[in-house]
């Protein structure tokens, strides 16, 4: 009798507290206690939650506030092209190069049961130490910015981690070759930045020019914590022809290149995606590679005319473009009210954005059995960089 009473009570209890908790809830649920979070079902209702990682804050805010901007973008359009469903944007501030911050953002977005998905994060290190709060999340995440090759390759995040642009074992080769072949550079001196995603694209540029018979002279430097690059310059010949820095903070980029030209050094500068920025890095005659994009698409203006204040800022762009796919994703899993995680990664593996809808210039398709420089979560072909010159009055003209 007594043990019956208490059985009761406990039922009882528990039926109360669900009826609190469950009785109003909002039109997201998050995991069961049966299921974990790569299983557990999320109630999409009307409006459907992403997670946006990017450094929009610190040493490299001047890109990754475009990122998060072209991301929300998207998401406005998004918004006002449907009555019945929205998107919802939380952005995680990472701080590249602090890749502490990036693991938080991580362990964050991994232990929000709304999120379906992530857009980022940016840098190649910040996807590296993201990876396993994000896979034990079951979360895709597509960066629009992480080139290097062994984030697809290695097969540690397969059927997870997507990528809208390049890697960096088609950048490389594009801007050796553009060093040998077209600015016909024998003396070429790399520094790299002291991170994976620098030292991967140094790597590879260096290997080829080296094996093509050109002299080639590797610095490194801490492009975070350097204000005066007098001592790394002084190491530079004065007859080198080429400097390339594959860095990605460019406002470090424009102060070394002023302090290279106070030296009296002339070698042209060449910078990798990083430092496509032409509200920073303005040093005249350098030279960037820089991600596919379709410069006469008109949302490009439209951004420019909104968001953008007059700016294009389109280092961001590809930012838009992982944010498209993941939203197609989303909708599709969410067909039938409710979506898992594993179901959209799935459904983002499966995307395609046609050329006539995608503001690179290419129809946006994933591949699924890699060939290397390829893996699977890399662009199908023709996805591909472009170069681009700094011209005298700091405008970025594609030369090839």
């Amino acid at each position: 009798m007594k043990k019956g009473f208490f059985v009761a009570a406990l039922v009882a209890a528990l039926a109360a507290t669900a009826a609190a908790f469950g009785g109003n809830a909002p039109a997201r649920s998050g995991p069961t206690a049966a299921a974990g979070p790569d299983t557990a079902l999320i109630r999409c209702g009307r409006t459907r939650t992403i997670g946006v990682a990017a450094p929009v804050t610190g040493p490299a805010a001047s890109i990754g506030a475009q990122q998060a901007r072209w991301a929300r973008f998207f998401v406005t359009r998004y918004n006002r092209a449907y009555r019945n469903k929205k998107l919802r944007v939380i952005v995680g501030d990472t701080q590249l190069p602090d890749t502490a911050q990036a693991i938080q953002v991580a362990e964050r977005f991994a232990s929000n049961s709304a999120i379906l998905g992530v857009v980022g994060p940016a840098g190649s290190q910040e996807v590296q130490v993201s990876t396993a709060p994000l896979k034990s999340g079951g979360l895709a995440f597509i960066s629009g910015s992480a080139t290097r090759t062994t984030l697809t390759t290695d097969r540690t995040r397969r059927g997870f981690f997507f990528r809208t642009v390049p890697n960096d074992d088609q950048q490389g080769p594009k801007v050796a070759s553009h060093i040998r072949s077209v600015v016909r550079a024998s003396r070429v001196v790399i520094i790299d930045s002291q991170n994976s995603y620098s030292t991967g694209l140094s790597d590879t540029v260096q290997r080829i020019l080296s094996n093509a018979s050109v002299n080639v002279r590797r610095e490194s430097v801490n492009e975070e914590t350097t204000t005066d690059f007098s001592s790394l310059i002084a190491r530079i010949p004065s007859d080198t022809q080429v400097v390339y820095v594959p860095w990605q903070l460019a406002p470090k980029a424009q102060l070394f290149g002023q302090q290279l030209r106070a030296a009296g050094k002339t070698a042209r500068l060449f910078g990798s995606d990083g430092l496509f920025d032409p509200d920073t890095f303005k040093i005249p005659g350098s030279l960037v590679s820089f991600f596919p994009i379709d410069l006469t698409d008109p949302v490009i203006r439209q951004y420019r005319a909104g968001p953008g204040g007059g700016e294009s800022q389109l280092f961001g762009l590809p930012s838009y473009a992982a944010t498209q796919v993941l939203a197609q994703a989303i909708d599709k899993s969410c067909a039938n009210g409710n979506a898992t995680r594993a179901e959209v990664r799935r459904n983002v593996a499966s995307t395609v954005i046609p050329k006539a809808n995608s503001l690179l210039g290419f129809t946006q398709k994933f591949v699924q059995r890699g060939t290397f420089p390829l893996g699977p979560g890399d662009m199908q072909r023709p996805a591909d960089f472009g170069i681009y010159r700094i011209s005298a009055t700091g405008n970025y003209v594609r030369v090839a």
